[in-house]
């Protein structure tokens, strides 16, 4: 269940739409990230909106194959966290993926439905307010957690969250440091 889980977590739907739309090769364009962000840039806004339903779907199925090859109680959290990993760290491209936010989102609407609304919240009001979509994505991952765990999620899952904010965090750890400096490109500025 989690080897199938990284397999479908890992599957570029970025870096494929890129492609098809354009011909852009990701990770020499923009931010070099396999990510739904820098398709919005680089291809316009409805690829972008596609490979974030895209990256969603991937970390729903993920979890959601857990439940059908594994009946233990905490295989769709491992399943779930897998899939995060897979897009991030991705077999196919060398293990250089995308920031794993809309994966997560896709893992945490089947796990924890209830922490998803008010991390997606979380999203809009950072970016809205900073125009920034990494201190967006980093603000949900950082409500994630704590709001599954007061909406009663299992352990496994909380914990799952837990791993999952960490690893985002750590992904986003040079859009943090482009903010700090004002390098950081801000929403709807194309590359």
């Amino acid at each position: 269940a989690i080897v199938t889980a990284y397999l479908i977590g890992s599957i570029p739907f970025a870096l494929l739409l890129a492609r098809r739309w354009g011909g852009h090769d990701l990770h020499r364009i923009g931010s070099g990230n396999i990510g739904a962000a820098n398709v919005l840039r680089a291809s316009g806004v409805r690829a972008g909106v596609i490979v974030v339903m895209l990256d969603i779907a991937k970390g729903s199925a993920g979890v959601l194959v857990a439940g059908r090859l594994s009946g233990a109680d905490h295989a769709g959290a491992l399943a779930g966290f897998a899939a995060i990993v897979g897009h991030i760290y991705p077999v196919w491209l060398r293990f250089r993926g995308g920031k794993g936010v809309a994966t997560a989102c896709g893992v945490f609407t089947v796990l924890a439905p209830m922490a998803i609304p008010p991390a997606a919240v979380a999203f809009f009001a950072a970016t809205w307010l900073t125009r920034y979509i990494s201190v967006g994505s980093v603000a949900a991952s950082l409500v994630l957690p704590p709001v599954a765990w007061l909406t009663g999620s299992a352990l496994p899952v909380v914990v799952s969250a837990c791993a999952a904010a960490v690893l985002i965090v750590f992904r986003h750890r040079s859009n943090l440091m482009r903010v700090r400096f004002g390098t950081e490109r801000r929403v709807g500025a194309r590359v």
